[in-house]
């Protein structure tokens, strides 16, 4: 579908042109307008009162009542070191470590500790139980009195031994000795150990069954147990315990100053790199010496040059653009000088008013490429702004900046129109950025086509394609083939042109379609009702998504 918006007349003007003449075009509603741009929020007067309520539960804590002016907030912590970083990661596990490695080494020694004294007792309670017989069906031991003497014989520890008969009854022996679980009775003749409490004292027993077949009238078995006190175990395990642990205590500091060391070594390039940056000139924005830094830093100084290229272009363009404008700004601002006191010098009034006339366009192109200016200045400074990429509807937006030119367009007798698709085209786009790209489109469309002539406005829309396609397209004297790489560079303009632009306005666009992630290509427009009028037809593709990966679009 085709729809056709031209530019309308009202009947006065129609009627003072001397006839009208047939309109493609209807005005579109003011809402259109309302909602690609809605109207800016009044700001409040500077005299208005201060209506906050200082007892509003909803009120920002950081505001003060009566003032607006935000309280201090609470100072975030600084960044951590990346030495105190590390060294903490590297001596708090050391620190950790210690202590268990303590307790290991105590369970270790004591086990180490048991094991030949638990053979001693062992030893004992085999001789112990060979000396249990039965005696005209009695348990008896035939142990004499200094065997069992020295059986008690001990320097440190307490011993003490038991022999219990098949019916439990005390043969010899202490007799408050504690007895063994019956589920851990072993096999006649093999020795068991279990930990024990005797009088307030802990004690290691060895115990065994003797085996007494010749007891009547079903025989049975005895009970052989010796138990010493722990005294010589806690002894010998301290004593290993002191050997391991106090070289720990000389070992652990040279660790901790090891790894200090260690640390400022490896953090040593970092440091050179630090003071390498530092003693640059601020002007100096060639790459860093990548070759010696070490692997880990390398992609950092990678990232760093980039950065430095990046910035070391945008600096050249800004410079550029800086000389540049002050080289275009200084032949109006020159011109205004020079009519302003040509028309000091008038004194006929004919004269004087031709004069100001002068200044008053001169001034008008002034301010027209200041403009141009701040808009490529903020085209330039938008182009990471992701806050500023919100849904467009170009349709209405491309129709609403139709209807600023239907005056210009008027006033050149050019037919100004609008094709759109029947069905409303959005995307993710800066509304402003992209009512700015329409607006220089036109303009230069409007500005270099005859009187006359015919510019047109076409939106087409591929589903499969993904992108929209914006063209304007006008009657004019066309741009050679060779010339369309170069208007796009700032304040160029193509030899013998009889226009009074700047050289900015397809700038302007470049900035915008490539913030918009987009593509603009320069074509030949061949009037189809008369071939012989060449024009141009600038076609500009954007994408549908969001260009620069918005998540909140």
């Amino acid at each position: 579908m085709r729809l056709s918006l031209r530019h309308h007349r009202d009947a006065n003007t129609a009627n003072t042109a001397g006839g009208s003449r047939p309109s493609r075009s209807s005005s579109s509603s003011s809402s259109a307008y309302d909602d690609a741009f809605p109207p800016d929020i009044e700001e409040p007067s500077l005299d208005s009162a201060d209506t906050t309520d200082p007892f509003d539960p909803y009120a920002d804590p950081f505001t003060r009542p009566g003032f607006g002016a935000p309280l201090e907030r609470e100072a975030e912590p600084p960044p951590r070191s990346l030495f105190g970083e590390i060294l903490d990661w590297m001596l708090a596990p050391l620190l950790l470590l210690w202590p268990m490695s303590i307790a290991v080494t105590y369970l270790v020694a004591k086990s180490i500790a048991n094991g030949p004294f638990d053979r001693a007792l062992e030893t004992n309670t085999y001789v112990l139980a060979q000396q249990v017989h039965t005696d005209r069906g009695q348990v008896t031991l035939t142990l004499p009195m200094p065997a069992r003497d020295l059986l008690r014989a001990d320097a440190t520890d307490s011993v003490y031994f038991q022999v219990l008969g098949a019916k439990g009854e005390l043969v010899a022996g202490t007799a408050d000795l504690p007895l063994p679980h019956e589920d851990d009775r072993p096999q006649p003749g093999v020795v068991q150990f279990r930990d024990e409490t005797l009088g307030g004292n802990d004690i290691r027993v060895a115990f065994t069954y003797v085996d007494l077949p010749r007891l009547e009238p079903k025989g049975g078995m005895a009970l052989a147990q010796v138990a010493e006190t722990l005294d010589k175990r806690s002894q010998l395990a301290n004593e290993i315990i002191k050997g391991v642990i106090l070289p720990q205590f000389v070992i652990l500091p040279l660790a901790i100053v090891l790894v200090w060391f260690g640390l400022s070594r490896g953090l040593a390039p970092l440091h050179a790199l630090q003071e390498h940056i530092r003693a640059r000139r601020p002007d100096d924005l060639s790459p860093l010496e990548a070759r010696q830094a070490p692997p880990e830093i390398a992609p950092l100084v990678n990232s760093l040059n980039d950065l430095l290229g990046r910035l070391e272009t945008n600096m050249k363009l800004q410079q550029r653009f800086i000389a540049d404008a002050a080289h275009q700004l200084k032949t109006p601002l020159a011109g205004l000088r020079m009519q302003a006191e040509l028309a000091l010098r008038q004194t006929s009034p004919d004269e004087l008013r031709r004069s100001l006339s002068q200044i008053a366009v001169s001034s008008e192109q002034a301010a027209r490429l200041v403009n141009q200016l701040l808009a490529l200045a903020r085209a330039e400074n938008s182009a990471n702004d992701a806050a500023a990429f919100t849904p467009v509807n170009l349709s209405v937006l491309a129709r609403n900046a139709m209807q600023d030119w239907f005056q210009a367009a008027f006033a050149k007798r050019i037919d100004l129109g609008f094709e759109e698709p029947p069905f409303p085209v959005q995307l993710s786009g800066q509304p402003v950025m992209l009512r700015e790209l329409l607006n220089n489109l036109i303009d230069n469309a409007i500005r270099y086509t005859p009187a006359g002539g015919k510019v047109t406005v076409r939106l087409r829309h591929e589903a499969s394609d993904g992108f929209v396609h914006l063209e304007v397209e006008d009657t004019g004297p066309g741009i050679p083939a060779a010339e369309r790489p170069r208007v796009f560079e700032r304040f160029y303009r193509i030899l013998g042109s009889d226009s009074d632009g700047s050289g900015l306005g397809l700038a302007i666009v470049r900035e915008i379609v490539q913030i918009h992630r987009g593509d603009v290509n320069v074509l030949d427009h061949v009037d189809a009702q008369h071939p012989e009028a060449t024009g141009t037809l600038i076609r500009v593709t954007l994408p549908l998504g969001d260009p620069i990966g918005n998540p909140d679009a």
